[in-house]
C-alpha cells in the first residue's frame, strides 16, 4: 500500500498495519521503487472529495497524471496488470438522452472551472492506460465509479452521506445543498469492490468499465426518505444554498449503465440502497462524533 496521507490528517499521522502487505509512505507523482516484482497495482490514488480537490488542484492534477504514468512505468516494467481507478465525473453533466450513461458516451465536461482538476486528470489518466496498452502492451484496465459508499469513509470526507451521518450523530439538522432535486446512485462498498476485482481480473485491457448500482436513482430529497427509513425516524433537514467550498457546476443527474460489466464481467450489485444505508449509518454511530463542521 503506497499513500502519502495528504487528505487523511489524523488518520494519516499514525497508519495502521497492513494484513499480509506492507505500507510506503511515498507520493506516487515522483517514481516509485517497489523493492519486488510487482504483479498487480491498483492505481486507486487521488483526492475524490470536490471539498479537497477544490482545496488541492495541481495535486489533483498530478496523482492522475503523473502519478498514473509512474506506475504505468512500474506496469510496463515488470509485466504487471493495473487497475486505475477513473471516475463517473468524467461524463460532466450528462443530457437526459444519455442517462444511465454507457460507457461510449463522451462527456460534457468543461476544461475550465473548479471541477476541472479532478474530471479532466481522470480522463487523462483513462488516455494514459489506453495509450500504454496499445504502444506498449501494458495491460491498464480502468473502472468509472458511481458514488460508493460504506465503513470506512471519513467523517470529514464532506460528500452527502459522511455529511448526513456527522450531523445525524450530532443531533443537527441535516443540510440539503441546492433544490435537493439533484440524482444521484449509490454503489454500496462490498459490491464496488467486487467490481472493482472483476475488472481487474477479467477486464480487457485498454477498456473502461462503469461500476456501481443502476438503481435506485434518488433525489436528495428521497434520500432523506431512505435514511429515515434505514434509522427508523423522522430527521430534520433544511435546504441551504451550496458552500463556497463546494464546487460550482454540479451535475443534476448521475446514473450508471452497467451492461457492459455484466455482459463480459458477471458483475451485478447486491446490496440494496436500504440495506446499505442500514449498515452504514450503524458503522458511523460507532465511529463518527459529530464535529465535520458541515
Amino acid at each position: 500500500m503506497v499513500d502519502n496521507f495528504i487528505t487523511s490528517g489524523e488518520a494519516g499521522s499514525k497508519p495502521g498495519p497492513v494484513p499480509h502487505g506492507r505500507f510506503i509512505r511515498h507520493d506516487i507523482s515522483k517514481p516509485l521503487r517497489a523493492g519486488a516484482k510487482v504483479d498487480y497495482i491498483l492505481q486507486a490514488a487521488g483526492i475524490a472529495s470536490p471539498f479537497y480537490y477544490r482545496a488541492y488542484p495541481l495535486e489533483t492534477l498530478e496523482a492522475a497524471i503523473a502519478g498514473t504514468k509512474n506506475m504505468l512505468e512500474l506496469a510496463r516494467k515488470d509485466g504487471a496488470k493495473l487497475l486505475f481507478f477513473s471516475s463517473s465525473e468524467i461524463y460532466g453533466d450528462p443530457d437526459a438522452k444519455h442517462v444511465p450513461t454507457a460507457e461510449s458516451y463522451r462527456g460534457n465536461v468543461a476544461c475550465l472551472g473548479p471541477r476541472s482538476c479532478y474530471d479532466e486528470s481522470k480522463r487523462l489518466g483513462e488516455t494514459l492506460c489506453y495509450i500504454y496498452h496499445n504502444h506498449y502492451g501494458t495491460h491498464a484496465t480502468m473502472v468509472r465509479p458511481f458514488n460508493v459508499y460504506g465503513p470506512g469513509m471519513q467523517e470529514r470526507d464532506y460528500r452527502v452521506l459522511p455529511n448526513f451521518a456527522s450531523r445525524i450523530k450530532a443531533g443537527r439538522p441535516l443540510r440539503l445543498y441546492g433544490s435537493g432535486r439533484q440524482t444521484r446512485t449509490f454503489c454500496y462498498v462490498t459490491d464496488a469492490i467486487t467490481g472493482f476485482l472483476l475488472t481487474l481480473l477479467r477486464g480487457a485491457p485498454g477498456e473502461a468499465y462503469n461500476i456501481g448500482n443502476p438503481v435506485p436513482e434518488v433525489s436528495m430529497l428521497d434520500l432523506l426518505k431512505h435514511t429515515e427509513y434505514a434509522l427508523g425516524q423522522p430527521v430534520k433537514h433544511t435546504l441551504v444554498e451550496y458552500p463556497d467550498s463546494y464546487p460550482a457546476d454540479e451535475p443534476m443527474r448521475r446514473c450508471p449503465d452497467i451492461t457492459k460489466a455484466r455482459l463480459q464481467l458477471g458483475y451485478e450489485p447486491r446490496v440494496s440502497l436500504g440495506e446499505g444505508l442500514k449498515r452504514f449509518f450503524g458503522w458511523t454511530q460507532a465511529h463518527f462524533t459529530g464535529d465535520s463542521k458541515q
